[in-house]
């Protein structure tokens, strides 16, 4: 019975014992691309980029601001357009054959 007793208390120490954990924070983001929006417009604009067919919502910008916004999911160098609709959808601005690099700034209307 000692034996058993020794045997199981092995194991359950073992199990108990702490693990190294490595923490790292992960892979940094390849080819970052922006967007540098400036809205002249007297109303908020959504803006997305349009690739391959699917139209990407990046985010809205406040009437008569600049703002800068990150694009995510579309890869540095591709070609894309641009489109910024207006909050009430009455009008949408676009801007085609846009390489994205870097930062793009772009002005709407």
């Amino acid at each position: 019975m000692k034996t058993f007793v020794l045997i199981a208390l092995t194991f359950v120490l073992g199990a108990c014992a702490s693990r190294p954990v490595e923490v790292t924070t992960g892979a940094a983001p390849a080819n970052a691309v922006a967007l540098n929006v400036t809205n002249n417009a007297s109303q908020a604009v959504n803006v997305y980029v349009a690739s391959g067919g699917t139209d990407t919502f990046v985010g809205q910008v406040a009437p008569n601001s600049t703002q800068m916004l990150n694009v995510s999911g579309i890869a540095a160098g591709s070609n894309v357009t641009l489109k910024a609709r207006l909050a009430d959808g009455t009008r949408t601005y676009t801007r085609d054959n846009v390489t994205l690099s870097g930062t793009t700034a772009w002005t709407v209307p």
